[in-house]
């Protein structure tokens, strides 16, 4: 059933929600609401349209030009000036600085990890948005960090020791001691504003920052490190406190700074009712009142916000510092439509504009409100997904309008840009500038960015296997580029740099080897899988200072040109073996098949999927949309045949199966091969080169509506 309001048609179940909890509690009537959510569709709609247009019409003109030069040497100097021709590639303004104002500290000045979480899932949102602060006891202990993972349920004191010896190793590295070891220290007290150990001070006394309980022993020594924060907790009941010579019962790290409330690739929404269930997880952080239960050890556990950080100065003030990490939340791009709203016309209308609408609208609870997620007044919204300066434009006009509607001050919603498609890449610098007044992030993203390389450049040839794409030059020149840019652009003290996913939740040693290449490559956030991932994640901000080597970085000059990164990474005449083939196809349909058979049946959007070594891997629609393109390039050119992949298909389809045997909700695909599941991954890699942009979003949303119908 539907509602009408000022022309659209609208379900009657988002009506309800709207009226009855979104908008009690902020000054914006239903009147105002829905009126100015029809303006913004009546006036948007039709350039939202024009901009999808001229992406289907850059790529026809992309795919003729690599169909004429097959037979030709490829020559870079004539693509790029193709490029330019078509207008794909645009010229450069003058050099300028972002204008953007009003960004959180967590933005803005302090480097740190940050979460992405699929915002369906309250119990995902919740963790997230406390993991401002973690247990760095509990994440060496309990992952293979030190090695191996614990087998054992009870507390093993043998490897406590070595959890205090790595930890300790931390603080000395950090928060180093005059004339001593931490791993020596027996006592820390407070005497006269300043922080004693053993009768000895930190090396840079500036570090100590607070303290809990009033005592001179206190409960808690809060210690500050290139701007975040570090606890010590003393409790010498607990035993791993009993274990420590000072009774350190932890070392609590601020970990996750921002957290991504995802309403995009990470979630499976293709109607009202989910739309309703991510608004409303939404709202309920935006009020502080969401709550989910959990079972722990027999007992029903309420999990909520977490308050602030109470603590006493050296000086003897109380202060406090935010308990949760600073949120933001990434609506979806300007291709998807949803059913949960209809226009004039009866189309479906632009689920980007309802994104912006009631987010923003609900993120204006706790706009007034002291200590509050944004302390500075601004709504975080990222937008992923667009191609090229015109389409960032279009964003900023469409927040405008939303402000208008709302009665907000213009540029109080920043805008997150994912430099994840090509023509963002390679016109990065016009980009930012579209939107200079509200940028407060851009980040890389591997694996959207390949599927769109691969998919722009669909005719130019057989790609090369994944793991060798990795290793060519444009990959690098993206990274560098990125950073380069966007310091270039003022970004530095404004707003956020970001690097991608950690995409092996259980190898958090092989993390703590490798991540630290982000902060060091000059980016102030990276992205991790989960809170612990945070807590580990947090230690490389300690050992480097990111805005220092951000200095560096522009000191040194350009290091990458958009000719390398438009240097595509296809074969050039390279053979594979038949193994070799094979054994591509088969890696490519495993991963495919475990992400969309959940997220078809079950309406999950985010998993860990056993790869075909049965190494869990995250994978979201960014995973899923490069594994198809590949395999549907590799058809495309010849490389396998369709009756090759479908054996295959097949084949691995009884292998997620095995995978997913103790999954109660898990349907099996296998031997009839007629579940919708499987003929989704079947339209993702044999439909493939007809996808917008190669994305997988048309297919997956049909084939979830087709299910829940």
């Amino acid at each position: 059933m539907r509602t009408e309001k000022y022309g659209l048609k609208v379900d009657d179940k988002l009506v309800e929600f709207v009226e009855a909890n979104a908008l009690p509690g902020i000054d914006i009537s239903s009147k105002d609401f829905w009126r100015g959510l029809a303006g913004i569709v009546n006036k948007l709609g039709p350039k939202n349209k024009e901009l999808l247009q001229k992406r289907k019409e850059l790529k026809q003109k992309i795919d003729s030009w690599h169909i004429e030069q097959r037979n030709k040497q490829f020559n870079s100097a004539e693509y790029k000036k193709f490029l330019k021709d078509i207008g794909y590639l645009v010229d450069e303004g003058p050099d300028f600085k972002i204008e953007t104002t009003n960004v959180d500290d967590e933005i803005a000045s302090i480097a740190g990890p940050q979460l992405v979480v699929p915002i369906t899932n309250s119990r995902f949102a919740l963790n997230a948005a406390n993991a401002r602060y973690g247990s760095l006891y509990d994440c060496v202990y309990g992952t293979d960090v030190l090695g191996s993972t614990s087998q054992s349920k009870s507390y093993d004191p043998a490897r406590g020791a070595e959890v205090i010896a790595y930890s300790k190793n931390f603080l000395d590295e950090t928060f180093p001691i005059s004339g001593l070891s931490h791993a020596d220290a027996t006592n820390y007290w407070v005497e006269e504003g300043e922080l004693l150990i053993d009768g000895k001070k930190l090396k840079n006394p500036n570090q100590f920052v607070g303290y809990r309980d009033e005592t001179k022993s206190p409960e808690g020594v809060l210690l500050k490190n290139n701007g975040l924060h570090v606890e010590l907790y003393f409790n010498r009941e607990t035993p791993i406190g009993q274990a420590d010579k000072a009774g350190i019962a932890d070392v609590i790290l601020e970990s996750a700074l921002s957290a991504i409330m995802d309403c995009e690739d990470s979630v499976a929404a293709v109607d009202a009712e989910d739309k309703i269930l991510a608004y409303s997880n939404w709202l309920g952080l935006m009020k502080r009142d969401l709550t989910c239960n959990l079972s722990k050890n027999g007992k029903t556990l309420r999990r909520r916000l977490l308050p602030d950080r109470i603590y006493i100065s050296p000086g003897g003030s109380t202060f406090q510092v935010k308990g949760r990490a600073l949120m933001l939340v990434r609506n979806v791009g300007h291709l998807m439509t949803n059913p949960a709203i209809l226009d004039t016309h009866g189309d479906e209308i632009g689920e980007g504009f309802m994104d912006a609408m009631f987010t923003v609208t609900i993120a204006m609870h706790d706009l007034d409100r002291k200590s509050g997620n944004s302390i500075t007044g601004s709504v975080y919204i990222v937008k992923p997904k667009m191609h090229g300066p015109e389409e960032v434009a279009f964003t900023d006009e469409l927040f405008t309008e939303v402000e208008k509607a709302l009665g907000l001050p213009q540029y109080t919603v920043k805008i997150g840009i994912m430099d994840e498609e090509r023509r963002t890449t390679v016109n990065l610098k016009e980009c930012i500038r579209a939107a200079k007044n509200r940028v407060a992030f851009i980040n890389t993203g591997f694996l959207d960015r390949t599927g769109d390389e691969i998919h722009t450049s669909m005719e130019a040839g057989p790609f090369l296997r994944k793991d060798e794409i990795k290793k060519q030059p444009w990959i690098a020149a993206y990274e560098d580029q990125n950073i380069d840019v966007g310091l270039a652009c003022g970004l530095q003290g404004k707003a956020q740099i970001g690097k991608g996913m950690w995409a092996v939740p259980d190898n958090m040693a092989d993390m703590m080897d490798q991540k630290g290449s982000h902060p060091d490559s000059g980016a102030n956030c990276a992205w991790v899988p989960s809170p612990t991932a945070a807590t580990l994640h947090a230690m490389h901000y300690h050992k480097i200072d990111v805005f220092k080597r951000q200095d560096e970085i522009k000191s040194g000059g350009k290091r990458a040109s958009v000719d390398t990164i438009l240097e595509i990474p296809v074969s050039k005449g390279q053979n594979w073996s038949d193994d070799e083939i094979t054994r591509e196809i088969e890696n490519n349909a495993q991963g495919i098949l475990g992400y969309v058979v959940r997220w078809v049946d079950q309406g999950i959007g985010c998993s860990k999927v056993p790869d075909i070594n049965n190494v869990g891997l995250m994978e979201d629609r960014a995973t899923c949309r490069i594994s198809a393109q590949h395999i549907a390039n590799w058809l495309h050119h010849g490389v396998v045949s369709q009756e090759e992949v479908m054996q295959i298909l097949q084949r691995m389809a009884g292998v997620v199966d095995m995978q997913n045997a103790n999954d109660p909700a898990y349907k099996l695909m296998a031997p009839d091969f007629t579940s919708i599941a499987f003929q989704a991954a079947c339209d993702l890699v044999f439909k493939g080169t007809i996808q917008p942009s190669g994305y997988t979003e048309p297919v997956l949303h049909a084939r979830r509506l087709e299910l829940k119908g």
